[in-house]
């Protein structure tokens, strides 16, 4: 593989949006990295967080991600926790694996994660953030990447978060346009991810709410940002990546059927669910995925009732074959 910074280096400096799969703990795993690739895949790719800690070693399953990395694409390699001294230690570890970046998450809206003063919750100590930046600024070799959201539960606190970012010499931020405490809900604020772009040196990601071609068509309108990161969307509708661009080419985007929604879980639940483990934790972990996919398909509520419900391998795929065999997949709810 390519120097995974020299790669990232290129993507940055070509004239597209660039493309990223925004990380989410325990669904875009490697299995998950494999599975996108095969629809178009995005541009750049994020670990699932690595928890950071006095105690901590780097988790072996994240670390495949980066050491088997399959995508062809450079991968960052993100953290999150809040003691100094871990965090470095833990970023030195890291660059020893092919990663293009080591990325510092500060947008995590989990109550556990934030009651920790972890992800979202260090937005409530844009001193502590200081501090930890520049910490890791000393240490990191590679590019050196931030994700975060506007503010703990105020967005005025943005517009300081950003002189501390500008501080640090960022290689790339992220911005989720909501607070920690929104979560997933409410509009998303183009207006301060414009803000981010407008104000620092560094290339901004604008992220959040990305479901469609035309939905990221006018998010970089409105934002001027230099590419997106998304999550949700793209675990949904796996095609999404190569709407975007054929939209931005002018070509003819493609609505995915219900048979090929139905084939997409199927290789979905292929290449994430171990046959090593009993078939209920194996639909369980399906479910994860489905919550996504259901809310998008079949917004009505009955598929995700439904499916919350199952305990079998047999009974999942009946619900999904009852429920979406007529859907459209690239349907925004």
């Amino acid at each position: 593989m390519s120097d995974p910074c020299r790669q990232f280096d290129a993507l940055l400096a070509r004239p597209e949006p660039v493309l990223a799969l925004a990380p989410m703990q325990d669904v875009t795993d490697l299995p998950f990295w494999r599975l996108m690739t095969e629809y178009g895949g995005a541009d750049l790719y994020y670990t699932e967080y690595f928890r950071v800690h006095r105690d901590s070693n780097l988790e072996k399953g994240i670390l495949e991600s980066l050491t088997r990395n399959p995508t062809g694409r450079p991968a960052i390699a993100q953290m999150i926790g809040n003691d100094v001294p871990s965090l470095v230690r833990s970023a030195r570890e890291l660059q020893q694996y092919p990663v293009a970046a080591i990325d510092l998450n500060l947008g995590c809206p989990a109550p556990v994660v934030y009651r920790k003063c972890a992800g979202g919750g260090l937005l409530r100590e844009p001193e502590r953030i200081d501090a930890i930046l520049g910490a890791l600024r000393e240490v990191v070799t590679v590019r050196f990447t931030v994700k975060t959201r506007l503010g703990f539960d105020d967005p005025a606190v943005f517009e300081r978060l950003l002189a501390i970012f500008a501080k640090h010499s960022l290689d790339l931020l992220t911005v989720h346009g909501r607070t920690v405490t929104q979560m997933y809900r409410g509009d998303i604020d183009h207006g301060l991810i414009a803000r981010a772009v407008n104000s620092l040196p560094c290339p901004v990601l604008a992220n959040g709410n990305v479901n469609s071609a035309a939905q990221a068509e006018e998010t970089l309108r409105q934002t001027g940002a230099r590419g997106l990161m998304i999550g949700r969307g793209a675990i949904a509708n796996p095609w999404l990546f190569a709407q975007i661009r054929n939209q931005r080419r002018g070509e003819p985007v493609s609505e995915a059927t219900g048979p090929e929604l139905l084939d997409y879980i199927r290789r979905l639940f292929d290449a994430v669910c171990s046959p090593d483990v009993k078939e209920s934790a194996q639909v369980q972990k399906m479910k994860k995925y489905m919550n996504y996919i259901a809310a998008r398909a079949d917004p009505s509520g009955e598929f995700v009732h439904d499916i919350r419900r199952v305990a079998g391998k047999r009974e999942f795929f009946d619900v999904c074959e009852r429920h979406l065999a007529g859907a459209v997949a690239t349907e925004a709810a």
